[in-house]
Order: C-alpha cells, then structure tokens, then sequence
C-alpha cells in the first residue's frame, strides 16, 4: 500500500484537530453553581436576555459573547455624612447585603452591564441613608430610634432595588456606626442618663406608694375586725369561756387553787399553780 495516498488526509486531520483544540476554549464554557449567564450575539447584535444559562459545560458560537454574573449573596460598606433634621451633620456607617435575581440577570446586563453595583446599589443606599435620616434629629438616631431609622433605610431601599428593571434582592442592612460630634454626642449621653435616674426615682416614688397604700388597707382591715370581734364579746360569752378554761383547767394534773366566783364577773380566779 502506498502510504502517500493518505499523507494528506493526515495532514488535513492533524491540522483540523489544531483547530478544534486551538478553539475549544472559544466553543466550550463552564457556569458554576454560583454562577447565570446570558448570551449576546455579536451578528444580529441582540442579547438573549430571556435566556438564562444554569450552572453546567455549554457550547457556543466563537464570535458570540457570555456574560457571566456572579448570583451569590454580596455585601457593601459605606461610610457617608448626612444631616439630620435639625441640619446637623452625622457620620455613619452602613452595610448592605444583597443578591442579583437569578432569572434577570439578562435585565440587569442589559439595563447596568455589569456595573450594576457600582450603578444601582450603591447610589440607592445612599439616597436612602440620606432620605431617612433626614427626617429624625441627632438624639433619635443615635440612642431612641436607631432600629426605626434601620428599618425605614431598609425598606425604603429593597423597594426601589427589587422594582421592575432593578432587579436585585436585599438581604439586610445594618448600621455599623454613628458618629456625633463630641459636645453633642456627650449632650445626648448626658440627657439619657438624667432620664434613667428620673425613671428609677418615679419608680421608688411609686414603690413607696404602693407599699403605703398596702400598710393603708391592712389597718383598715385589722380595725374592721377588731370592731367585729369586740362587738361580738358580750358578758354571757365571756362568761361562758370563763366556764370551758375553768373546766379544761381542771384536767390538768397539776395542782392548784380556783376561787370560783371571784372576779367582778363571777368568773375563776386562779390563785396559784405550783
């Protein structure tokens, strides 16, 4: 057999594989769990948004582009002056947890590339931060209604992020730190502290209170039964007690002397009990 024949179908081979292999990484790509993608294609210039790709090895078109997005839950720390309502600046120190939806990542690629945190995120949190905070004073934010404060910056802010063409979840938002000015910081500490002495000072007023009222009743209640008792004591049942004492007396073994008739009520006089 004549081997030239088949030299260059060898050769065409060889240099096929070449290519295969030389282009396997432009035609085979990997998403992992944490992982979307979607694809643009570069012909027809249209992102397939609506088609989100699952974690897996995929096959694509060389000249088409993935857009890979990370799905796992992120965290951003900032750290901003705002003024509350009373025109005061305050330094405080915010961090948000969020996530991008999984099934609109396309949305998001299309509406933010893949700036989306540094487009949307960030800029909501701290239009939010600012909005609420706003509206309270320095006192309010920093000691009575900080988890209130919280709580609207939190809301206010999930609501426009997770609104139609946004598209990200958040997960929580935490205030790090408030930072007052020194003088008013120790003003408010000051106040707080005066607060808590008046309430332990009312609460000792009341203590006292309570317990004078409780004294009150129970002298009321031991006049009353007294009155009932010396009320009820007439001669007859003095006398008749007089009799039952005289007649256990007489039980008993020790010896003794009762005059029987002695008293002003002709009740026992016992004279000695030996």
């Amino acid at each position: 057999m004549d081997n030239r024949k088949f030299l260059p179908l060898l050769v065409i081979a060889a240099f096929a594989l070449f290519i295969v292999v030389g282009l396997s990484s432009s035609l085979f790509y990997k998403i992992s769990p944490a992982e979307r993608a979607v694809v643009f294609y570069t012909v027809s210039g249209e992102l397939d948004k609506n088609n989100v790709i699952r974690p897996g090895w995929h096959m694509k078109a060389p000249w088409n582009t993935i857009y890979v997005y990370d799905v796992s839950e992120k965290k951003v720390e900032e750290s901003m002056d705002v003024l509350d309502k009373n025109g005061l600046s305050i330094s405080v120190d915010v961090s948000v947890r969020f996530t991008p939806m999984k099934d609109k990542i396309g949305e998001i690629q299309e509406n933010f590339k893949s700036e989306y945190i540094n487009v949307l995120v960030i800029p909501e949190v701290r239009s939010s931060v600012r909005q609420v905070m706003g509206r309270y004073t320095a006192e309010e934010i920093y000691s009575t209604k900080r988890s209130e404060v919280e709580g609207a910056i939190k809301d206010e802010t999930s609501s426009v992020l997770s609104a139609e063409g946004n598209n990200v979840l958040m997960k929580a938002l935490l205030i790090r730190a408030i930072n007052l000015p020194a003088q008013i910081k120790q003003a408010i500490e000051n106040k707080l502290q005066q607060e808590q002495e008046a309430l332990a000072y009312q609460f000792r007023l009341d203590k006292e209170k309570s317990e004078a009222e409780r004294k009150r009743i129970a002298a009321e209640g031991e006049a009353v039964a007294n009155k009932i008792i010396n009320s009820s004591l007439t001669n007859e049942l003095l006398k008749m007690r007089g009799i039952e004492a005289t007649i256990e007396l007489s039980k008993s073994p020790n010896s003794k002397v009762v005059v029987i008739g002695g008293g002003d009520e002709g009740l026992p006089l016992i004279l000695n009990n030996n």
